[in-house]
This record gives C-alpha cells, sequence and structure tokens, in this order.
C-alpha cells in the first residue's frame, strides 16, 4: 500500500496565493506515483518583515507541526539572496519544510516553472525520508537550454550543524538578478495600473479631446520629425512615472541599515520603475488607439487638407495627430494622477505590499492564543506518522482559533 503524505503550501497573499492553490490543483498529477498526496494551501504572510531564510523556515516548521503535515513549503513572493545570488528555494530536510521565492522564478511562466522547482523540492525532502542521496534534480528541467543560456541554476549542499540549509537552488548574480527584477515586475501586476488610475485616464482623455479640437495642435504634431515624437513619447512617459512616485511616496530610502538592507531597497526601487513605467506605457498605447480610432472617424481627409495643407491628406498624418494627442494626454495624466488613492499606486510597490503584510501578522498574532506550543508527534504501531498529539482539553477550540489567526485552508486530496 502505498504511504500518504500530507504537505501544507503556506502561500502569501495575492499572487503567491493563486500559484498556491494553482500548485494544490497540478502537482498531485506530476508527484510520484509511490505515494499518496494530501495538499493544503494556508494563506499566511509569514514571511512579512523577516529577511533571514532560516527564521522563515523555523516559522513555517513550527506551523508544521501545529497542522501536523508532514512537510511545508513556504511559498513568496519576497526576493531572497544569499551572497548577492538569487535564491530560488532553500530546503531544511531535518524540518520537512523549504521556501520557494517566486520571483527568481522570472516573469515568463512562473507557474509551469514554480510547479518544476517545487516538485524537486518535494523530490529532496521524500529522497531525506528514504535516506537517498540523489533527488534526480536532472529530471525536472530546471536546468533546460534556454535556462542554462539566460541564468543557470545551481544545487549547493551544506550540513546542518553549520547553521546552514541542506540544499539551495541559487542563480548566477548577473543574469539571474536580472531575471530577479523580471519576476518582481510580474508579481507587482503592472497592467492593473492603468485601471486603478481613473484620475490620470480621466485628465489624459480631456487633454486628447482638446487637442483634437485645436488646428495649432495639428500643425504643430504634423511638423513634429519621428524622432522628436519618439523623443517627446518617451519624455511624457517619464514625468507621469517620476509624479507617480514623488506623489505618492513610493521611493524606499536605502541609505539606513544594513547591506542587505540597502539591496533589497534598490531592487524594490527598481522593480517600482519599471513597473510603473510597463504600467504608462500601456497606458500610452490604450490612449494611442483610442486617439487614432477617434481621428480617423471624425477628421475627413478634406479637413485636414484645408487646415494643415494639401500635402498632408495622408493616412500617416492620422498617426503623427493621435501620437501628438496622446504625448499631451500623458502629461496632463500627471496632473491627474495627484487625485488618485495611495492605496490604488501603491500597490505597484513591493514596500507597501509589505507594510500591509507586517500589519496583517501582527493582527494575527495578537488574536492567536498566546501560550500556543507545537505539540510533539506521534506514530503509530506501523511507524507512520500519526501528527502532534492534542494536549488535554484542547481540540475543536483551537482548530477554530488557529482558522481565525491563519486565513482559510484549501484542502485537496489525489490519489
Amino acid at each position: 500500500m502505498a504511504s500518504r503524505y500530507r504537505v501544507g503550501i503556506v502561500a502569501d497573499p495575492d499572487f503567491p496565493q493563486t500559484t498556491a492553490e494553482w500548485l494544490a490543483d497540478k502537482l498531485p498529477d506530476v508527484l510520484s506515483d509511490e505515494h499518496e498526496w494530501d495538499l493544503e494551501v494556508e494563506v499566511d504572510p509569514i514571511a512579512a518583515g523577516q529577511h533571514d531564510v532560516l527564521e522563515i523556515l523555523h516559522t513555517v516548521s513550527a506551523l508544521r507541526a501545529r497542522r501536523g503535515w508532514d512537510f511545508a513549503l513556504c511559498v513568496t513572493d519576497l526576493p531572497l539572496r544569499r551572497d548577492r545570488r538569487p535564491v530560488l528555494a532553500e530546503v531544511h530536510r531535518d524540518e520537512r519544510v523549504a521556501v520557494i521565492s517566486l520571483p527568481a522564478l522570472g516573469g515568463l511562466q512562473p507557474r509551469r516553472r514554480a510547479r518544476q522547482l517545487c516538485t524537486q523540492v518535494l523530490e529532496e525532502l521524500t529522497a531525506a525520508e528514504r535516506a537517498e542521496e540523489d533527488p534526480g534534480e536532472s529530471r525536472r528541467q530546471l536546468q533546460s537550454r534556454p535556462t542554462r543560456i539566460l541564468a543557470p541554476i545551481t544545487r549547493t549542499e551544506s550540513s546542518t550543524d553549520q547553521g546552514e540549509v541542506d540544499v539551495r537552488y541559487e542563480a548566477t548574480r548577473k543574469r539571474g538578478r536580472a531575471r530577479l527584477l523580471t519576476g518582481m515586475v510580474r508579481t507587482n501586476r503592472p497592467w492593473g495600473l492603468v485601471f486603478g488610475m481613473s484620475s490620470a485616464l480621466v485628465a489624459a482623455v480631456a487633454t486628447s479631446a482638446f487637442g483634437l479640437s485645436s488646428s495649432t495642435i495639428w500643425q504643430i504634431a504634423y511638423e513634429l520629425s519621428p524622432l522628436r515624437e519618439v523623443i517627446a513619447a518617451v519624455l511624457s512617459v517619464g514625468v507621469l512615472v517620476g509624479w507617480l512616485i514623488a506623489a505618492h511616496h513610493l521611493w524606499e530610502s536605502p541609505s539606513a541599515g544594513t547591506a542587505n538592507d540597502r539591496e533589497q531597497a534598490r531592487l524594490y526601487n527598481l522593480s517600482t520603475v519599471a513597473t510603473l513605467t510597463v504600467g504608462v506605457g500601456c497606458l500610452y498605447l490604450g490612449l494611442f488607439v483610442i486617439n487614432l480610432a477617434v481621428a480617423a472617424f471624425l477628421v475627413p481627409m478634406s479637413l485636414i487638407a484645408s487646415t494643415v495643407g494639401p500635402t498632408a491628406a495622408t493616412p500617416s498624418t492620422y498617426i503623427a495627430l493621435a501620437w501628438g494627442f496622446t504625448t499631451m494626454g500623458v502629461v496632463a495624466g500627471a496632473l491627474g494622477s495627484s487625485l488618485e488613492s495611495d492605496e490604488a499606486v501603491r500597490q505597484a510597490a513591493y514596500g507597501y505590499r509589505e507594510q500591509q503584510r507586517r500589519g496583517q501578522r501582527a493582527q494575527q498574532s495578537e488574536s492567536a492564543p498566546e501560550n500556543s506550543v507545537a505539540a510533539p508527534e506521534s506514530r503509530d504501531d506501523d511507524g507512520d506518522r500519526a501528527g502532534p498529539e492534542a494536549a488535554p482539553g484542547e481540540g475543536e477550540t483551537d482548530a477554530v482559533t488557529d482558522a481565525q489567526g491563519r486565513g482559510s485552508t484549501d484542502s485537496r486530496e489525489a490519489g
């Protein structure tokens, strides 16, 4: 009879939560058929405010003991680093836990890569249970040809008596850092910023409509060379990005703290600028399409010829006009962005989300029982783990308290 493993996936809110729920559905299909797998998802900002991986692993280990899981995986969007190298995953075999950093997987196909990495990590943990030395990491395509070229992944081992984790998966410094940055931008969901900047969008549309009614703006847009139009577009995007950062205090100060804190602040700032640039770029592109369609629909060629000149009556003039209207609109959108709520814009900043999770974590700690201690595990007559022993007088009450303090748990069974 195949042995049964209970695996807890502890995820940060937002993108890690949706990824963990997807993993709980997909992992049983790719895990070893030698075992039956029960995967449970628990949403808990367990990594908030913690930069030491060992602290995160110890916290996850305590939660694993309380829940009676055989193994526990922490899925976080916190960028983890070791000696300036991005860390994809760290495994502690003795405590049967691991932490996985989603940003280190990059911005392309993060779920597929997370599934490969989780499968590999569980092989590491079950290999320790089977007293095997080789978990077979090459089978999970962690070192595919594109990965080896763009940002190779290395697997290192260390002894736990040195206070280190057992196994670490990490990327190279330069190429791995670039992939880490793309993963952080992907986690920030820059496309959602467009719908969150309603005031900026209204100001941009209103200014574009004004440009559509001004013959002087038509003449200026037509006379501008393509190079100047490109420079004006880039500057307009830069103005809006800079205004958003200044108006909503999105810049992290890297001056205080340790070298690791300064490095993390720089990463946060780079990811914020990149996220806002992508988001504002999407806004510019969408506004350009709208202006081009409106100009082509409302402005006939004869009106362009009489206003700008006979030689201007060509389809390319519509592009030049729409380009000019859009650049004006985005600059005006910088003023409208001052009216946006901090909540809508700050979601694009890592530091703000981490601050939110720290507060959520503090509330959970206050609502949790003061004297909650992990119960020792017991084993049945067959030698299998039977989960933590319940203390006298505990049971249903403690379970309800944990559920309220930690959040909902999504359980799935696959066999």
